[in-house]
């Protein structure tokens, strides 16, 4: 399954104008996507907040992540303060891939932002989170925290971004985007064989594991006749039909 480093924003010290920070809410932001992660079967790591943007690269580079997601909210030229908006999504001039999630986001995003002519995806150069990391990487600034329409707008409709950045995820990955429901344990039944654990809601679809028989597992999601689940550290896909819900 799909594994995403998640790095929103550590810059305390960013001032929304109407009250908080952009560490605040794009961590808000980030607490919001995480059940839609679940459900929709992507793993993920958030960074430390503790650690600054060199940090949080390491931390990336260390392990192999399919994204590195970065969340932040914009600031205007101090002669421009409060008088700018719109959506900007990052990415590397250098790597198709990361220009293709960006032109995902900033697609979807046309869909809940107020000014949809405003959402635009742009190349970096100079953007650490975007240019110096080994997976594929952008870097959303998610409006203008100095406007007080950008930032009633991330305030008012955390989980509706958090929604439609994690659709975007699933688009660029290729899989069912899953509204998650209240995390309940199903335990497998069937015939005495093992549950095919998969990569995707299909019968032609990799198998991650076989669940054995009585095995317990906890359900974050369910899409057509599939559940999205996790069973012993992998999250992955099984027929509803052989998982017993309570």
């Amino acid at each position: 399954m799909p594994k995403v480093f998640l790095s929103p924003s550590t810059q305390e010290w960013n001032s929304y104008t109407g009250g908080g920070t952009e560490e605040q809410y794009m961590n808000l932001l980030a607490d919001r996507m995480e059940p839609y992660l679940r459900a929709s079967g992507i793993n993920y790591v958030r960074n430390d907040p503790d650690r600054n943007v060199t940090g949080a690269i390491s931390d990336s580079n260390a392990d192999n992540y399919d994204v590195h997601l970065a969340l932040h909210s914009n600031a205007s030229p101090e002669s421009l303060s409060g008088k700018l908006r719109g959506v900007d999504i990052y990415y590397s001039p250098y790597s198709m891939a990361s220009e293709k999630l960006a032109a995902i986001i900033a697609n979807n995003l046309k869909n809940v932002y107020p000014l949809p002519e405003k959402v635009s995806s742009r190349p970096t150069t100079t953007l650490g989170e975007v240019t110096q990391t080994n997976a594929v990487a952008v870097l959303c600034e998610l409006g203008y925290h100095d406007n007080p329409e950008d930032a009633q707008w991330i305030r008012d409709d955390l989980t509706a971004i958090a929604a439609n950045l994690v659709e975007s995820l699933c688009d660029y990955f290729g899989i069912p985007f899953v509204t998650p429901v209240a995390v309940v344990r199903g335990v497998v039944v069937t015939d005495g064989s093992g549950l095919n654990l998969r990569s995707y809601p299909n019968t032609a679809a990799g198998i991650l594991a076989s669940i054995p028989n009585g095995a317990a597992v906890t359900v974050y999601g369910s899409v057509n006749n599939w559940y999205v689940v996790s069973w012993n550290g992998l999250t992955g896909y099984v027929s509803s039909d052989f998982v017993v819900i309570g």
